[in-house]
């Protein structure tokens, strides 16, 4: 993913204080602390969610088979109106058990109104790069006690965060603000976190243009305008903007994107299962839009594997644009250095380049699903590979994933601690229906 885009065979990565060193073939590994072997193996930068919510994770399996606004008012606001700061701890190490072990390094994440602090603590602990930050909701239909809050209390609240996390770490965890979308943000709100976003230099993180009876709902609360036109009407648009979706955009809204350079995040495998449609990838690029991938909430996927959602992104417009639009070579760039712009980490991030974070992903694909061999090299990394494929994943220079085994967090006791945590959910909604 350099600007070469260059595919090295045999070659090797050097690592020094958590950042790469040197690429290339026959580095002699004389003075190193420790090899690791992984000859036969892919190497490559860490794959990037665009767009998650850990927050959600903890429901995987609850909200089938509904369309965007219903699943959010029927189940997921509800879902999330009943955690604390245990079970969103419990929902977070799940997610970041699930991605690490899926090969993803860093991921934006848009949590639930309450007990962000949770999700910063996972992060911190299992060693994952975030930027991420709480929901904003102060208005909206359907929206439970529980999450509604008021503009001050929503802005404090950030704010406090903003102050705790970002940056820590050496700069693995950051903030960004998290408007949920049109529908649940009053223009008061939109408009200062605009206004904050530039004064603390922090990026903005939203929804946009999700379904189309979303998109039908925003035009009657803006007085006709669409989702990103009503957006640019506030300010809140930009290369520090990453907008989840974009599903429905009319034509002057892609070129609102286009103009101002607005990060866009495809989702395809929740927006094929929410029935919201599909995006159009294609032209957005071709456009020099930067696109990214994530796999949004687990309820609405119901998997946070990148690669499935590398082989929906490669595959799912062919119909429409052709079987030449969507290569390998773009696909993978989506989910490092598209991913990466999205988190406004591209100088960090995103590719295998001396300086740069060491956030390296390793991907057996020896498999009987994936081989023998292919015309492309890239090609089984998208259409083929799986996330138990993955083999080790370094998060600045540190094995976070070695041979498929976490390292930072114990699979079985996370399972655990996820399954007590629903068991007292699911009772406590059961107790409040009577």
């Amino acid at each position: 993913m350099n600007r070469e885009r260059e595919v090295l065979v045999d070659a090797d990565v050097l690592i020094q204080d958590g950042r790469i060193a040197k690429v290339g073939r026959g580095l002699k590994p004389r003075g190193t602390r420790r090899v690791v072997d992984v000859t036969g193996k892919m190497v490559l930068p860490g794959l990037i969610h665009g767009h998650l919510h850990a927050c959600q994770t903890l429901f995987r399996g609850r909200a089938d088979s509904r369309e965007l606004l219903d699943w959010l008012r029927e189940c997921i606001w509800p879902f999330e109106a009943s955690h604390d700061a245990a079970s969103m701890r419990a929902s977070a190490d799940l997610t970041f058990a699930e991605l690490i072990r899926s090969g993803a390094t860093a991921a934006l994440d848009m949590g639930s109104v309450h007990h962000y602090d949770a999700v910063f603590e996972s992060a911190r602990d299992s060693g994952f790069r975030l930027v991420g930050g709480k929901a904003m909701m102060d208005t909206g239909v359907g929206v439970p006690a529980g999450l509604l809050e008021s503009t001050a209390e929503s802005l404090a609240e950030s704010l406090a965060l903003l102050e705790r996390w970002h940056g820590t770490h050496e700069g693995r965890l950051r903030y960004a603000f998290a408007p949920r979308f049109v529908l649940t943000c009053t223009p008061e709100l939109l408009r200062e976190v605009v206004r904050l976003s530039r004064e603390r230099g922090v990026r903005i993180h939203t929804h946009a243009s999700e379904n189309s009876k979303e998109t039908e709902a925003v035009r009657q609360y803006t007085g006709g305008r669409d989702n990103v036109d009503y957006f640019h009407t506030v300010g809140l648009m930009g290369q520090h903007v990453t907008l989840a979706h974009c599903v429905w955009l009319s034509d002057e809204e892609q070129s609102l994107v286009r103009e101002t350079r607005t990060v866009v995040c495809h989702c395809p495998g929740s927006n094929l299962k929410l029935a919201s449609g599909i995006a159009k990838v294609p032209e957005l690029l071709d456009a020099g839009v930067p696109v990214a991938l994530g796999s949004d909430g687990a309820p609405c996927n119901n998997t946070l594997d990148i690669f499935h959602e590398m082989r929906l992104a490669a595959v799912l417009h062919n119909p429409r644009v052709g079987p030449c639009a969507m290569t390998p070579m773009r696909v993978l760039e989506m989910a490092t250095l598209h991913g990466a712009r999205a988190l406004g980490l591209e100088d960090e991030v995103g590719s295998l380049e001396v300086g740069k974070r060491a956030d390296i992903t390793v991907v057996d694909v020896s498999g009987l699903h994936a081989g023998p061999t292919a015309e492309d090299p890239l090609s089984p990394l998208v259409h083929s590979a799986r996330a138990s494929d993955v083999t080790h994943v370094f998060i600045d220079g540190q094995a976070v994933l070695k041979d498929g085994v976490l390292t930072t967090l114990d699979a079985a006791s996370v399972m655990a601690n996820a399954k007590s945590h629903v068991e007292r959910i699911l009772g406590l909604r059961q107790r409040a229906r009577g």
